[in-house]
Parts: C-alpha cells; structure tokens; sequence
C-alpha cells in the first residue's frame, strides 16, 4: 500500500492521507473511541489497538469489539483504510508490535496517540502494594515510551518540511491538585507529562512533533450518579466533559495546523474547579 499524498488544502478533511496509531479503543464510551472517529471523519486511515480483558476485569465491563471497530468505519471517508491490533500493553514486547502490525496494515503511520491506561489495582500510599506501581508504569508509561520509540523508526519524513509526524500522549490532572486515592497511576502520568519536552527535543530531529494532553475529568462511564453531580458542578459550563470534548484538541494536534506546538502539556478541562 503507497504512502497517500497530504493534502494541505482540504480544510473538510484537514488529516487526509495521515495514517494514525490510536491505542486503547476498545468502548463506545471512550476517548479513544471519540479520537479515532473524529480522526477517521477527518479524512485519516486509523489503526486501533484494544484490549478487552481490561475492561472486563473492571466494573463498567467490556464492550462489543465488533460493534467498536465498524463504529469507527463508519467514519471513514472513501479510499481511507482501518486495522486493528489486540494487544496487552504491559508486555514488553507488545507495543513494538502494535506498532508494526499499524504500519504494516496502513502502508506507513504518520501519527500516534498513547491514550491507553491502566485502571484499578490503584489506592491511597498506605494500601497500594509494590505490584500495583509497577502494572501503572508498564502499561501507563513504559508502554507510551516504547510505542514512540517504535513510531520514531517506522515514521518516514515526507520531502515538504512543513509536514511532520505527530505523537500524542495522555497525561491527568495530578499536577493541577491532589489525587490522593490514585497513587499508582499519578505516579505514572505524572512522568509522562514530566519527559515530554526531552522526547519532543529527541523526536525534533526526525521530524516529529509530540505534545501530551490532560483532558481532565470525562464521563467514560465509570463516574456513579453522585459522581457525576459532583463534577458537573465544578465546570463553568455547567455540563460534564464528553470524550468528544479532548478529542477535538488532539485530532487538531495530529494535523497540520499545529506544526508549530510540540513539547507541550496541554490541559483541555473547560475551566474545571478543584
């Protein structure tokens, strides 16, 4: 499959011809279902990655992979192409073929996003066991690393110097206020949002831009009805985040209009009160 040309004036569909790497779509009620269609509808092929034994193991439950996947071929705009990869991101060997299989099955890969994440076996400092730190940062962060460090290799810089590879990843709001109940994985988006200037810095080079995005508190599903009251009231507008709502900075991250933005932490919270 040949690499298909960028189209820099197709504002309808701003990332025709980009080949994007979205990891963790495996629910309806996802971001990283949200991204992967908004990238599809946006004139990308997409590569999902999913693992429904995750889900399963946790309380909202797994949701119907075939459903997930034509949900996201629907958005597809004609000759754009999708593959999918299941994958458990706490091995080690795992991202480099996620990666692969990716770039394989779409003739090439222009973008990434790590919006994986490990949940549960999570808790205050007095309850979390060495086990848990370790599953957060094999899934949260090695993963993330290994996965850009297999996108730097397959990605092939295209002759115009204005269009670059894009990597995005995910970070929380643990440096925005306390998250005392999730030690675990603070520790783990804690890093990555604090080694995204220096992997910015070392992608420069290859043509790469990488930005990491906290889309603060979204409604996934998991968010009981006091919960969900809670947080609600806490934004400005008056509603709850929808996947959508991050999906839409990062769609834009993965596009041309942001050529000039890498190494950046950038929050998407619509003004959330802590």
């Amino acid at each position: 499959m040949s690499a298909p040309e960028h189209t820099a004036t197709d504002c309808e569909h701003p990332l025709r011809g980009r080949r994007v790497l979205v990891t963790g779509v495996s629910r309806r009620r996802g971001i990283g279902y949200a991204i992967a269609c908004r990238a599809a509808g946006l004139g990308a092929s997409v590569a999902l990655h999913h693992f429904a034994p995750h889900d399963a193991e946790q309380p909202w439950g797994a949701d119907d992979l075939t459903a997930v996947v034509e949900g996201v071929r629907s958005h597809l705009i004609p000759d754009a192409a999708l593959v999918e990869v299941s994958a458990d991101l706490a091995d080690a060997a795992e991202p480099r073929r996620v990666v692969e299989a990716a770039a394989e099955g779409l003739g090439g890969l222009d973008g990434l996003v790590c919006n994986h994440a490990a949940s549960g076996h999570d808790g205050r400092l007095e309850e979390i066991e060495p086990e848990d730190l370790d599953l957060h940062w094999r899934v949260n962060a090695r993963a993330s690393l290994l996965l850009v460090q297999a996108f730097a290799e397959v990605f092939q810089r295209p002759d115009a110097p204005d269009l670059t590879g894009s990597a995005v990843l995910m970070t929380s709001g643990q440096g925005l206020g306390p998250m005392p109940e999730e030690i675990a994985y603070c520790t783990s988006k804690a890093a990555l949002s604090g080694m995204t200037p220096s992997l910015a810095d070392g992608l420069a080079d290859r043509g790469i831009r990488l930005n990491t995005v906290n889309p603060g508190p979204v409604d996934t599903g998991y968010m009981d009805d006091a919960l969900r009251e809670d947080v609600r009231a806490a934004f400005p507008a008056g509603r709850l985040s929808t996947p959508e709502d991050p999906a839409r900075l990062i769609c834009w991250l993965l596009s041309d209009e942001a050529r000039w933005v890498t190494g950046q932490v950038i929050s998407t919270e619509g003004g959330f009160r802590r």
